[in-house]
């Protein structure tokens, strides 16, 4: 547990890089997807994917998304091209086999796709972003506390926390034993009620007229968080490891540490779309 803790401690600042958002949350979420690429693809063995397909579609969606005038049409192109990069990565048939090409497409999937969703959040949902001049033309924007993406940390680490040490305190019943044998009913009831809470105190105090759809938030992403936790689980105990590395002790990798914000991250995005599109407010 001491371990865990310190471990922990560690990882606070990069809450920094939430905090300021813009561009810097960008360059973090590029370094941390190619690390958890690293990670994905060191677990394969010989039989790993195609590393370069990662690099170059990690390339090619950041660099379309930076460009302003193309920001809001990328990703549908950038999914074509990546599909066809993966199917490129199979076309050496003496050297990639079908389980091969079909790791290079989950990690594209499973790791660059869904980490986008961070960097989705923090550029489209802003609710009362810092504003730094620094020039006569050029003024920095900062996300500060008020932003959705922190909505997204709540509800995914809330629903971890809670749901681990109420599993501890009163958990009996076993959730899923065969993917994940600690996990119990009450601990994952117990995650939900913490996202909740967390959620709704955050949109109380920091988001003003977002209280509602942080309760929202809290309950699906209470739900969903798990689903990409065990999600994850399932993937190890497939692939036959514990953790995708040991970078961070008593925690394993960056993936292990992310593997429940890579579902709610898109969760909360598509969440604020749905409120977007139906009252024309965030």
């Amino acid at each position: 547990m001491k371990t865990r803790f310190k471990s922990a401690l560690k990882m606070v600042p990069v809450l920094l890089l939430v905090f300021l958002g813009g561009y810097f949350l960008i360059a973090g979420v590029i370094v941390l997807t190619l690390y958890a690429l690293k990670e994905f693809t060191s677990v394969f063995g010989e039989k790993k994917p195609a590393a370069w397909v990662f690099v170059v579609s990690t390339i090619l969606l950041y660099a379309g998304f930076l460009i302003p005038q193309i920001r809001m049409y990328v990703v549908l192109p950038w999914l074509f091209l990546s599909i066809v990069l993966c199917f490129l990565s199979m076309f050496q048939m003496e050297k990639r086999d079908l389980m091969q090409g079909l790791a290079t497409f989950l990690g594209v999937f499973y790791v660059i796709f869904l980490t986008f969703h961070i960097v989705l959040v923090d550029e489209s949902y802003l609710q009362q972003a810092i504003q730094i001049p620094v020039t006569d033309t050029f003024t920095l924007t900062l996300s500060g506390i008020h932003s959705y993406l922190w909505v997204v940390i709540l509800a995914a680490f809330g629903t971890d926390i809670f749901a681990y040490f109420i599993g501890m305190a009163i958990g009996s019943r076993k959730l899923c034993p065969s993917i994940s044998p600690k996990k119990t009913v009450e601990g994952a009831i117990g995650g939900v009620l913490g996202s909740v809470l967390l959620c709704g105190l955050f949109g109380f105090f920091f988001l003003r007229g977002g209280f509602a759809t942080c309760i929202v938030i809290g309950i699906v992403g209470g739900v969903v968080s798990q689903l990409g936790d065990l999600s994850a689980s399932v993937l190890k105990r497939k692939i036959g490891i514990k953790d995708w590395s040991s970078l961070i002790p008593g925690h394993g990798g960056v993936l292990d540490r992310i593997d429940s914000l890579l579902f709610t991250a898109p969760m909360v995005f598509y969440i604020l779309m749905i409120k977007a599109t139906l009252f024309g407010v965030v």
